[in-house]
């Protein structure tokens, strides 16, 4: 782990030690609802963490034009949008640099944790400058970290009856009959979703369970109990059992969704780390907790339960955080101030329980959707873990480092003469972009992980009668590393685009040595349409890529980025579900920083 990955992580284990709730994901900027022309009024932009936006466009379009939205004898309006946790806490720490892409510079922040507000303040000391964001912030509304388990596969652990574990994800992926060691050989080996703890303090959370459960304890973690073998061995066991990691926790439960609708989704994974409101949400049928207009729901056909870990869990506060920055105004602070209140009234807590949230005001009591029809137990937790100190937490993460899940890696990178366009303002095209933000990425791979390069376009190789060409064969990081930042540094534009040749070759040779303790994986970036009359087959090549599993998970996922505007995320999209994986968008090339970041975060 470098650079920016390092220092966030560095900041995020201090953060926890300040703050006993962890919640949150990374990703790219959503728009809420349109709450129309603020006019002349103090207008409050307000930044949320993506699973509530659709609770604060409400409560925020319920309070515009009201006779409570005033200070001082003016108008306020709040405008509420989506920005994930930790690119908020990053956009936050660099001053708000690009609002034309990122949304108007926030009055309030309200990330899915505490733990946020405090990394940005550290962060902000190690700059030499103030802190942004309120120690005190009050909780808007708590959702406590579970393990999703389809209904099936709890009811043959035991569950409701018996407490199930950590501990117990661990003898099930290191027992060599799987799922057969409970009576269902069917079901396969025991997969588990989580996501990587350098980007989600969900995937954080949990691991911070798992070695509370390797070391038997509640609170006191020390940096000599992680040194313990094995509490090392109990660590690698749970990793093994990981399908993918990645960014945000809606990769599994949308591919958990598919899975559901098609019949396979006791194949897919038998449990995921998310919190308890996404769980309320997939059993509604609405896996990615936000509705759009006309949308309509279904629920699942096998729904998930919630297994509260019998080690103990930590929560998710989502605190209203009032911005102590530059660009907040006196008149948009006692403007946020206001809506502040209004939104902790019981009235309006009590829609936050309506969205599935444990409502952050104590007079508000629990009730529906907290019910054991949608698979969740308002007694439980009954033990929350602590948060460790600041150097247990950094040895916590680079002990992850080491202990995580290999992974064996293809990148695929379009040369097609449209990669020498130029992206946006700047003189350097989009191809000088993706090989930048392609040699970065190289930072979060180990070197016992395997890694190759391989380009497209038409008119490759010395006949000119390729379609791709292997720059580095796949092979161990210790080895590739110098070879794949040299041949991604002399990449240039070429002609078209076979993406459907490279996307259905590169899957079936990965797939074929494919390795069963490693996350085998395509990284497919490509900023133009399939240009190849030879293989214009869409329907063909996406039956290529699940031919012969019959009902089993594919050995091999794909992860398409659709870069630049002429791209085809619809396809792209189709490409990523066929393989249970996921696709990312960097239509606007200067993000493709973060996007490829965020893709190799599922290694």
């Amino acid at each position: 782990m470098t650079g920016l990955l390092r220092w966030t992580a560095l900041a995020m284990a201090g953060a926890m030690a300040l703050a006993a709730c962890q919640g949150g994901t990374t990703g790219e900027r959503e728009t809420g609802g349109d709450l129309g022309d603020p006019g002349d009024c103090v207008t409050v932009d307000m930044a949320v963490s993506s699973e509530k936006i659709d609770l604060l466009t409400d409560l925020a379009g319920d309070f515009n034009g009201s006779d409570e939205a005033v200070v001082d004898g003016e108008c306020i309006f709040v405008r509420p949008y989506s920005s994930a946790s930790g690119g908020a806490m990053t956009l936050l720490s660099q001053g708000w640099p690009n609002p034309d892409a990122d949304g108007p510079a926030p009055v309030i922040w309200s990330p899915a944790a505490s733990s946020w507000g405090a990394i940005l303040n550290q962060l902000l000391d190690e700059q030499g400058e103030s802190p942004m964001a309120p120690a005190d912030a009050r909780p808007f509304m708590l959702t406590p970290l579970l393990i999703a388990m389809p209904e099936p596969m709890a009811t043959a652990l035991g569950h409701p009856d018996t407490p199930i574990g950590w501990a117990d994800v661990l003898a099930l992926a290191n027992d060599p009959e799987g799922w057969g060691s409970v009576g269902h050989p069917e079901w396969g080996r025991f997969r588990l979703g989580k996501t990587n703890p350098n980007f989600s303090t969900s995937g954080l959370s949990a691991l911070i369970a798992q070695y509370y459960a390797a070391t038997g304890k509640e609170r006191g973690l020390s940096t000599e109990d992680l040194a313990q073998d094995e509490v090392a061995e109990f660590a690698r066991g749970v990793e093994s059992a990981v399908v993918h990691y990645g960014d945000t926790t809606l990769t599994f439960l949308n591919n958990m969704a598919r899975n559901d609708a098609r019949g396979t989704v006791l194949t897919y994974a038998s449990a995921i780390a998310i919190e308890e409101v996404s769980l309320i949400n997939y059993n509604r049928g609405n896996p990615d907790g936000v509705l759009e207009p006309g949308e309509v729901l279904e629920e699942p056909r096998i729904p998930l339960v919630g297994i509260y870990p019998k080690e103990g869990t930590l929560f998710s506060d989502n605190p209203f955080i009032i911005l102590d920055a530059d660009w907040v105004s006196d008149e948009q602070r006692a403007g946020a101030r206001v809506f502040e209140e209004y939104v902790q009234r019981p009235e309006n807590q009590e829609r936050v329980l309506e969205f599935g949230f444990r409502p952050g005001n104590p007079e508000v009591a629990l009730g529906p959707p907290l019910v054991a029809d949608l698979g969740v137990d308002p007694e439980e937790p009954q033990t929350t873990l602590e948060v460790p100190p600041p150097p247990v937490m950094v040895e916590v993460l680079e002990r992850w480092e080491e202990q995580r899940k290999a992974a064996r890696v293809q990148l695929v990178m379009d040369v097609s003469g449209s990669m020498a366009d130029p992206a946006g303002d700047s003189r350097e095209t989009k191809l000088d972009l993706a090989v930048q933000a392609a040699v970065q990425a190289l930072d979060q791979f180990r070197d016992d992980d395997e890694v190759g390069l391989r380009i497209f376009s038409t008119n490759l190789g010395p006949d000119g009668q390729d379609d791709w060409i292997d720059l580095v064969p796949i092979g161990p990081m210790s080895e590739n590393r110098t070879a794949l930042q040299e041949r991604l540094e002399g990449l240039v534009p070429v002609a078209g685009t076979p993406l459907y040749t490279v996307t259905q070759e590169s899957f079936r040779e990965l797939r074929a040595d494919a390795d069963p303790a490693k996350i085998n994986a395509v990284v497919l970036l490509t900023d133009g349409r399939n240009e190849d009359p030879r293989n214009d087959d869409l329907e063909a090549m996406l039956r290529s890529l699940t031919e012969g599993l019959e009902g089993q998970q594919s050995p091999v996922r794909i992860f398409p980025i659709a870069y630049g505007r002429d791209a085809d995320p619809a396809v792209l999209r189709r490409i990523a579900e066929a393989t249970d994986a996921a696709a990312y968008d960097s239509s606007d090339p200067r993000t493709i920083d973060q996007v490829f970041t965020a893709v190799i975060s599922n290694f």
